[in-house]
């Protein structure tokens, strides 16, 4: 681990004022992370305005009571300087994920597939300083997750100490002076720990865990979540089991374990059949993650246990997976959990942070957090005794066909909000622009079952039936993932970027000698219709969710009708409403706009909304289609949207800001 200093770090001090959250942090942050939202945005032309966590703040609300940028001049955003990530490290990285931290008057991300940490000029785009990881050739070439990662943690005491904290792809997690980039030699052995140490499970050539997303801070507790290999087509039945562990942030020592598969004897364990708990792993936490820090409590969206698509090995409901999990975060402790889908054979693990807000429902305010899903559910709770904040149903679902397999008889189905995108597959959804075209879908999916109710399990890619597979709305890859949604605090709205695409669920024989029975493939491949998606549009979509009634407020297609669908010889004369694309919008809310850009895959374009309307004030052209999640944050009076785009000579974080 090494870093190299571009240029000494002048920047004086100044004062910091974050996105407005729900709960405060420590005594020592308070001041930092929770201002009014009018007392906030009364000072953002007088002051900077840091955006200190991955989410904006630990509520991972994703919002700033910035207004500098507003409807009136948003249209006059203009490139002001451009930072290539994407030649960090042994070979070129084309898109990088991160969302980047502005804290005390410098821009922090991370960068390469090394996982590089830069501190950047933010007013300038000039490079301060960078840091090199050193994860060691095997361990390097062993870690599951070889990217830059989405980004970094940080923490001060307010009296002058302070770290930034990263977890590498090799799972070391390490502590840098944020004025420097040097380790920090009494976090660990010389600013690292090896977070190896600890892990349960057989560490083997067919194992893997590793990181995705940012370790938490609570106070003086760094929470980690670890990520594995996507598990499709996993090589054997048993993996690394994907704890959550918590450190001291200022010596680095664990304080405590959460195991995501509990142990024999723990709570949870009689909900794994056969013994599946003793070799089963996965259900980490690849997602990030969010914080009551006044309530002193630390939200956890946990992931499938492995196989993403077959269960047999793992009989049972298989706590704590897919759960939406609440710990003391002092002592680790579980407070309350709610399982958002029993044994998950759909690859719908929790793909985003849970975001908190504070509601008012029937005239009754609550302390709620609400977790989105690749199903394209909101499912919302109490956050301080894990009550359903509208009532949540267990509902009958089909059973499997698949030799082997157990499935639950029941599923939860929460029932506000409505659900945000497609769920279950019917001839309705089959493309409709022409009689011809649908005629010509209906015939393309003959060969598949439909998966006309959510919930209908993968089947057999070759079945006796003669059928190759299920058709089913959302694909693995959401509904929602990743990318989440923003909430806007002071008008209780949520917004969420969605992906209609389909997918099919199919299943093979595993390979001969391999401990799992069957693995993903063996099915056909979704027919496309002389080039045109089997599905009717809309591809992709923004929602906005009034999340006082549980109701949608709007929703609008995440984008206008792709030029090769609009000038298509088959809809030739035809008016096409907005398809938007199959991509997943990414999302930023402030005071006064809403922004989303159409995600990887789309246009590279950033649109500015009116956050009651989703009306489009404004397009503002980038050098790439957006690949991480933009953030905004105010330097000397001016503010900035920065945002990861696909660059003619790999990533780059593009930065926009008004003329001056």
């Amino acid at each position: 681990m090494c870093v190299t200093i571009h240029r000494a770090l002048a920047l004086a001090c100044v004062l910091a004022v974050a996105a407005c959250s729900p709960a405060a942090d420590d005594p020592a942050e308070t001041e930092r992370e929770s201002p009014p939202p009018a007392a906030a945005a009364a000072s953002a032309a007088a002051a900077n305005v840091d955006w200190p966590r991955y989410g904006g703040n630990l509520a991972s609300q994703r919002y700033s009571p910035l207004a500098l940028i507003d409807r009136s001049n948003v249209a006059r955003l203009e490139v002001a300087w451009r930072f290539n990530t994407g030649n960090y490290g042994p070979r070129p990285e084309q898109r990088n994920e991160t969302t980047p931290l502005m804290i005390n008057g410098v821009l922090y991300t991370t960068v390469g597939v090394t996982r590089n940490v830069v501190a950047i000029d933010p007013a300038t785009g000039e490079t301060l300083w960078i840091w090199r990881p050193n994860d060691g050739e095997e361990r390097y070439a062993a870690a599951p997750r070889k990217t830059s990662g989405r980004g970094l943690s940080y923490w001060t005491d307010g009296q002058g100490n302070e770290r930034l904290l990263v977890v590498t792809p090799g799972f070391f997690l390490v502590a840098l002076d944020p004025g420097t980039g040097r380790q920090v030699p009494g976090f660990g052995e010389n600013g690292v720990i090896d977070l190896m140490q600890g892990v349960r499970g057989e560490v083997n050539e067919d194992s893997s865990i590793g990181n995705s997303s940012p370790a938490l801070v609570v106070g003086d507790v760094v929470v980690v979540g670890p990520a594995h290999e996507v598990a499709m087509r996993p090589p054997s039945k048993a993996n690394l089991k994907g704890d959550v562990r918590g450190y001291d942030v200022r010596t680095g020592r664990r304080l405590w374990t959460f195991h995501t598969i509990p142990a024999p004897g723990e709570p949870g364990s009689e909900t794994w059949l056969n013994g599946s708990a003793e070799f089963t792993g996965n259900a980490g936490v690849w997602a990030p993650m969010a914080a009551d820090a006044e309530l002193g409590l630390v939200y956890l969206p946990i992931e499938a246990p492995l196989s993403d698509l077959w269960g047999g090995e793992r009989p049972g409901n298989n706590l704590y997976g897919n759960s939406l999990v609440c710990l003391d975060a002092k002592t680790g402790e579980i407070v309350w959990h709610y399982q958002l889908i029993h044994h998950d054979i759909w690859d719908w693990d929790n793909p985003t942070s849970p975001i908190l807000m504070d509601l008012v429902v029937d005239g009754r305010p609550i302390k709620a957090v609400a977790q989105i899903t690749k199903q394209a559910f909101v499912y919302t709770f109490d956050r301080v005794t894990g009550e359903p904040v509208w009532p949540i149903e267990e509902r009958p679902v089909p059973p499997s066909d698949v030799p082997g397999e157990w499935t639950s008889p029941t599923q939860p189905f929460p029932t506000k909000p409505p659900a945000f995108d497609r769920q279950g597959f019917t001839v309705d959804d089959l493309i409709d622009f022409t009689p011809e075209l649908r005629a010509e879908a209906v015939e393309g999916v003959k060969i598949f079952r439909m998966g006309t109710e959510l919930y209908t399990p993968p089947s057999l890619g070759n079945a006796p039936d003669g059928t190759r597979g299920t058709l089913m709305f959302p694909s693995a890859i959401g509904g929602a993932n990743w990318e989440g949604g923003s909430f806007d605090p002071e008008t209780n709205v949520l917004y969420v970027g969605s992906y209609s695409n389909p997918w099919v669920m199919a299943l093979q024989p595993s390979p001969e000698g391999s401990s799992i029975r069957y693995i993903a493939g063996g099915g056909e491949q979704l027919p496309w219709l002389q080039g045109l998606p089997v599905v009717k549009p809309p591809y992709g979509r923004v929602t906005a969710i009034d999340m006082n009634r549980g109701e949608h407020l709007w929703q609008i297609a995440n984008g206008p009708t792709p030029k090769e669908i609009a000038e298509h010889p088959a809809l030739a004369g035809r008016e096409i409403a907005p398809t938007g694309r199959m991509t997943r919008a990414v999302t930023l809310v402030t005071k006064t706009v809403l922004f989303t850009a159409e995600g990887w895959g789309g246009s590279p374009i950033l649109r500015a909304h009116d956050k009651a309307t989703g009306e489009v004030l404004a397009e503002i052209g980038l050098p790439g289609a957006v690949g991480g999640l933009p953030m905004t944050y105010a330097i000397d009076g001016r503010q900035f949207v920065v945002m990861s785009v696909a660059g003619e000579r790999g990533a780059e974080l593009v930065a926009l800001a008004l003329p001056r």
